[in-house]
């Protein structure tokens, strides 16, 4: 492996179990404004649901004409009532603890300002250097910079950043970030491919 000196995580799909928690957030606001809601089955929307910025996800849903008025409407929403919804991956607490003693870590998400309550919830803030969302930059996953901005806040060169993603949009930013792609899971093909957090921390220890 590079000489990897820090670490960038996604956070849907990598550090936690959300799809439940993203639907429930997006069907409320659809409901607010009397649209039909987006189930699992549907396959498509539930995976933009998943993994883009919420602008991307409204217009989509709802047109772009309305996305101003949803995002505003959104903004008033407690993502607390959310969290229930999801929970941790799988030893991911002591993998954290662990890497975090060695390397830096970072957070690069399409997600807004749910962030810090969701890692206070679950009580891991304190792993991390940096967090990035797609409210810090002007253009979200696939585009490189909220993990050109993650490299920056980690003082790590992006040669020697490790990003672990599940998503097609992941597997975009690395590569135009230069940066080592990790596929989490079996939704996308990185550089190499782990399964697990522990699987993550065996190629460091």
């Amino acid at each position: 492996m590079k000489d990897i000196r820090g670490i960038v995580y996604d956070c849907d799909g990598v550090l936690f179990q959300s799809q439940k928690a993203n639907l429930a957030y997006y069907n409320a606001i659809l409901e607010h404004f009397g649209e039909p809601e987006v189930r699992s089955r549907d396959k498509e929307k539930a995976l933009l649901c998943h993994t883009a910025a919420s602008p991307q996800v409204l217009a989509t849903l709802m047109g772009s004409e309305r996305v101003k008025e949803a995002l505003t409407f959104a903004g008033n929403l407690d993502y607390r009532r959310f969290i229930p919804y999801m929970s941790p991956e799988p030893g991911l607490t002591q993998a954290l603890e662990l890497l975090s003693a060695h390397f830096p870590l970072a957070i690069a998400t399409n997600r807004g300002n749910s962030m810090s309550e969701i890692l206070a919830h679950f009580g891991i803030e304190g792993y991390f250097r940096a967090v990035v969302t797609s409210r810090d930059v002007v253009r979200p996953k696939p585009y490189p910079d909220m993990l050109l901005l993650a490299a920056e806040k980690l003082g790590v060169a992006t040669e020697n950043l490790l990003f672990v993603g599940d998503s097609e949009l992941d597997r975009r930013a690395a590569r135009a970030a230069g940066i080592l792609f990790a596929a989490y899971g079996r939704g996308v093909r990185g550089e190499f491919a782990i399964y697990s957090h522990q699987e993550l921390t065996e190629f460091f220890f």
